[in-house]
């Protein structure tokens, strides 16, 4: 499954199996039709594992962070010394409590308002790839998509505190809500200056413009996108409520914020939605700026080297193009996890921030260094265009190596061959 269109290359690889399988004709309409919800069954089950997957782990790290840097030892006892079977015993424990609902609360939205914060967390996952051509929809607007799918999990918020019938989770809902949207207008802008680089919003595009080495990376392309990297994801820890910047749960002051009145499993899924949201926007972050799924040594070369070996054992399916997606995948995941350390370690290191000083850093600071980032980004390759007739310093230009990389992989991109400023 190397290739733009993974969900379609998935399901005319189902069609080709069952065809050869059950001797049906491939242009059955019923073939069609039973190849495409296999298809979306099995995309569907591997981001519920996923999604569902990575809190479970995130959960116990960061009490195993919190316990090492307050000297203590965190979860010990169950699942062995590591403890690596809390998160299981606690998400058992949750679900075994009674489902309140308070009397004032507005019944329908308080039980709904947490699934809508989980699916529009969820629905970040389809569109991002987790290697060379796996991904559930691949979209030519993919950047663009995962940044309104992500904005939305606000309304469940919002929803939440509404509901709630109770002034404390009201605040919270306000503050969050005020919170998230201000932090997405730098959080874009950030975005913006690698999509501009490379010329396209279809994150296989910009992953595969940073093959190679290490200095292939966005994050090194000049010293402004080296500026946008730390600047998006300070926003992009503060867009997903994290502390120093999680004033919506401010235990303090609004007994937990937005959430204060739910209990059991509808309060356990909104972490489900927080700590998928923290893997989303650090594996946009790796994809943007740290090269993908490319590891930088180079050795990612030689499994691309096996890509389309092996085939003949099932009719479209090469064992070599898998290996190759499976070490992509891996490094990225990998990437997104040590992203996703640094949030809770500075969650654990600096203290919260006041609510005031929350919207100051926002709209004082981080708009107006993201929006000279953006323009100092732009202009850098014009201006050295202008002294050396070159967009870059070394190497060549991302426009040429898009080509060439096109025209090996015989794989037509129409954004590829444009560039953009570079």
């Amino acid at each position: 499954m190397h290739g733009l269109l993974a969900s379609i290359t998935l399901q005319d690889f189902l069609v080709r199996v069952i065809s050869s399988t059950a001797k049906i004709p491939a242009d059955s309409e019923t073939l069609l039709l039973v190849a495409f919800l296999l298809a979306a069954v099995i995309h569907a089950s591997l981001l519920l594992g996923l999604f569902g997957g990575l809190p479970v782990f995130y959960i116990w790290l960061e009490r195993k962070v919190a316990g090492r840097i307050q000297d203590r030892l965190g979860p010990t006892r169950v699942g062995g010394s590591f403890g690596w079977l809390q998160t299981i015993a606690d998400g058992i424990k949750l679900i075994q409590k009674e489902d309140l609902v308070p009397k004032d609360a507005d019944n329908l939205v308080f039980r709904m308002a947490p699934y809508l914060a989980t699916i529009a967390s969820f629905g970040a996952f389809m569109v991002l790839p987790i290697s060379d051509g796996w991904v559930a929809v691949a979209a030519e607007c993919g950047a663009f998509l995962i940044l309104a799918l992500m904005s939305l999990e606000v309304l469940g918020i919002i929803l939440a505190g509404y509901s709630s019938g109770s002034k404390w989770a009201l605040f919270g809902a306000m503050r969050e809500a005020a919170q998230m949207v201000s932090y997405e207008v730098p959080l874009a802008i950030c975005a913006l200056i690698p999509l501009m680089i490379a010329g396209s919003l279809n994150f296989q595009v910009i992953g595969r413009l940073q093959s190679g080495g290490f200095w292939n990376w966005f994050l090194f392309h000049d010293p402004f996108t080296f500026l946008a990297f730390f600047a998006y994801f300070t926003v992009a820890t503060a867009s997903v409520k994290r502390a120093p910047f999680d004033l919506a749960e401010a235990e303090s002051e609004l007994v937990a914020g937005f959430h204060t009145e739910y209990s059991g499993f509808r309060w356990s899924i909104f972490f489900l939605a927080e700590y998928s949201s923290m893997f989303a926007v650090s594996a946009v972050a790796a994809i943007l700026f740290l090269g993908g799924w490319h590891d930088g040594l180079m050795i990612d070369s030689l499994f691309d080297g096996l890509r389309g070996t092996g085939s003949g054992w099932i009719s479209g399916f090469s064992v070599g193009t898998y290996i190759a997606n499976l070490f992509g995948a891996i490094v990225l995941i990998t990437k997104a996890c040590l992203l996703v350390f640094v949030q809770i370690w500075v969650r654990w290191t600096l203290p919260r921030l006041r609510i005031d000083q929350v919207m100051t850093t926002c709209l004082k600071y981080l708009v107006p260094i993201s929006c000279f980032l953006f323009l100092m980004a732009v202009l850098w390759p014009l201006t050295l265009t202008t002294v050396f007739s070159r967009p870059i310093l070394a190497g060549a230009p991302l426009g040429e190596k898009a080509v060439l990389r096109s025209t090996a992989t015989g794989i037509h991109v129409a954004s590829e061959g444009k560039g953009g400023p570079q």
